[in-house]
């Protein structure tokens, strides 16, 4: 098992402006990072790397999609352009020598039909994710695709669609992930969300139900160390937390007052928590 630190908590754009911040965490005791992909190019991210490996942090990467970039919409112009931005995120991942991209790019982060998911909706997902699964191959980066919640995305939201997505496209490229947020609001009983996913997932977003500390909130984390270990899972605990520092992010996770005392508090005792969970189920 590996410990890490979403960077979504400061910034969604890592420079070297945010690298004490990247010392701090190695302080800590974290074997890694998940870098935001939004934005820059491959002389950008060799610059990350180098101080990753400086460190000795290791990393992982998230991104999302848009309306422009939707795998899901009927435009097939807008389906090449959310393949060919998966493709991106999964070069950068590459370039910082992450192995793994989290994120729900499944289909546009916020965006709502009014409906439930068609099957041609399917459809165009599977097909726009299989072709990323080939090129996450070429590049050997893992995608873990993430379910949300019902208020985020519409296409995607349970452990059990995750998995039959997976099982759908059966690419050794493709994966899902699981998030404590997320399973907080939409799964009836968590111990059987993560038993359900099998061997679907290959990543976990440890996120408290307001988006704070872990630890501090009412998500169910004895119940969710307990079926992790028993999954065996051995990938990433990677701490998501949100604020107010970043006003659009602030707005897509409806973050509208502080919800932890400072960062310290979320990296400093996010990290000690997920320890002591973590052993006190082996």
């Amino acid at each position: 098992m590996k410990v890490g630190m979403n960077l979504l908590l400061w910034t969604a754009f890592v420079t070297e402006e945010h690298f004490p911040i990247l010392e701090k965490i190695k302080k800590t005791g974290y074997d890694g990072v998940e870098i935001p992909l939004f934005d820059g190019d491959a002389e950008h991210y060799k610059k990350i790397k180098k101080e990753l490996d400086n460190l000795g942090l290791g990393c992982t990467a998230v991104t999302v999609v848009n309306a422009e970039t939707n795998p899901i919409s009927p435009d097939a112009s807008i389906r090449k352009a959310a393949l060919d931005r998966i493709k991106w995120a999964l070069d950068m991942t590459s370039v910082m020598g992450g192995d793994l991209l989290a994120g729900p790019y499944h289909s546009a982060l916020g965006v709502f039909s009014g409906q439930p998911p068609t099957a041609d909706e399917r459809k165009r997902a599977v097909e726009v994710l299989t072709q990323a699964a080939d090129h996450a191959q070429k590049v050997k980066v893992k995608i873990a695709i993430e379910y949300l919640n019902r208020f985020e995305c519409y296409f995607l939201t349970n452990a059990m669609d995750a998995k039959n997505l997976v099982r759908e496209i059966n690419h050794p490229y493709f994966g899902t992930m699981y998030d404590t947020f997320h399973a907080n609001i939409e799964e009836k009983n968590i111990s059987h969300a993560i038993a359900s996913m099998e061997d679907t997932y290959v990543h976990v977003h440890i996120s408290e139900n307001d988006r704070g500390t872990p630890g501090s909130g009412h998500v169910h984390w004895d119940e969710t160390f307990k079926a992790l270990r028993k999954a065996k899972y051995d990938g990433w605990l990677t701490i998501e937390a949100f604020g107010r520092a970043l006003p659009d992010l602030a707005a897509a996770t409806k973050i509208w007052r502080d919800m932890f005392p400072s960062p310290e508090d979320v990296y400093g005792n996010g990290f000690k928590f997920i320890k002591e969970k973590w052993e006190a189920f082996k």
